[in-house]
């Protein structure tokens, strides 16, 4: 198996799970590392929050150590906030600190921060460079391809960040105002990749072990980040596992192994945030996992209305007897 190094961190060259707000969890990032997932980068959390001793900010720096190679990942618009989170953040020992520079999500970018970032390159190169100075650990930076179709400046900002001291760039190569439509355009990837040296992650439009495979191909990337493709499927990191390490790639799993490894998803759930949050949040993530499944549309309607485990597992038992 190859491997990248991000600073001092040794990271396996197969897919890494990328950080999505309200999704990947700890429940979700053990999953995708059960699986296979190389690295994973836990969901954004906010420096202000982290400096104004929020607690529900705070939560979100907790990585477990059967998530690690893992990153915490923050945001906001201040160099300053960003110096003092990050000392906050290395009490909770991340093997890597990600600066968000591209959630196209308006209350982000309202604040300057996010895809924001991406218009005023001189204020990222700030914020990495007072991150950088203010701890030991590997800082990183997730960008965009550019704001809009007319100001595409991924490798402006690319460089910038790495002169930094960003360790690595992670590119998402859709502009903020596409959001998650389109087509993700691997050139500018590939661009990105031949104007640095560090090591530069792709993320955008993995949903196969073989789109894994063609964005290492066509953008020369050091490693593949996957995000949506992903939902409802975390066996997809031990497809993609078993493509580098020479194996026969898995099968999909067939609906009893699929209902199994939900259950297991779902229990992480409410074990980590109680039953009553813990079967919330589960909703979506049930509803993820029986797409494709015969009635899919009535499952998702029914999961939507559970409140309690056993909700859910009287559910997923009367889709075994309906099969």
């Amino acid at each position: 198996m190859e491997h990248i190094e991000i600073g001092n961190v040794k990271i396996e060259k197969t897919a890494a799970l990328a950080p999505m707000a309200s999704v990947a969890d700890r429940a979700y990032r053990i999953m995708a590392k059960q699986f296979g997932a190389a690295y994973c980068v836990a969901e954004m959390a906010s420096v202000k929050g982290l400096c104004y001793s929020d607690r529900k900010t705070a939560e979100l720096l907790c990585l477990s150590e059967n998530e690690r190679p893992a990153a915490v990942q923050l945001f906001g618009a201040e160099p300053e906030f960003f110096a003092k989170a990050v000392k906050i953040a290395e009490e909770y020992k991340p093997d890597i600190i990600d600066i968000n520079a591209g959630c196209p999500m308006p209350k982000i970018v309202n604040g300057g921060a996010g895809a924001a970032l991406m218009k005023t390159p001189a204020l990222l190169g700030e914020i990495v460079r007072a991150a950088v100075r203010a701890t030991e650990i590997p800082v990183t930076v997730k960008i965009r391809s550019g704001w809009d179709e007319s100001s595409i400046n991924a490798v402006e900002v690319a460089k910038i960040a790495e002169q930094n001291g960003a360790a690595a760039i992670t590119v998402h190569s859709r502009t903020k105002t596409m959001l998650y439509t389109g087509k993700a355009d691997r050139k500018i990837i590939k661009a990105v990749k031949d104007a640095v040296s560090v090591p530069v992650i792709a993320s955008g439009d993995v949903t196969s072990v073989e789109d894994c495979v063609e964005m290492y191909e066509q953008t020369g990337c050091d490693l593949v980040m996957i995000g949506r493709g992903s939902y409802g499927r975390p066996w997809l990191f031990g497809q993609i596992r078993d493509y580098f390490d020479g194996k026969p790639v898995r099968s999909e799993p067939d609906l009893d192994e699929k209902l199994e490894i939900m259950r297991r998803h779902i229990s992480l759930l409410v074990e980590d945030k109680g039953e009553y949050v813990g079967i919330k949040e589960a909703r979506r993530q049930a509803a993820w996992y029986v797409k494709g499944i015969n009635g899919a549309a009535k499952l998702r309607d029914d999961f939507s209305k559970m409140n309690t485990l056993a909700d859910f597992e009287r559910l997923t038992e009367k889709i075994r007897e309906a099969t």
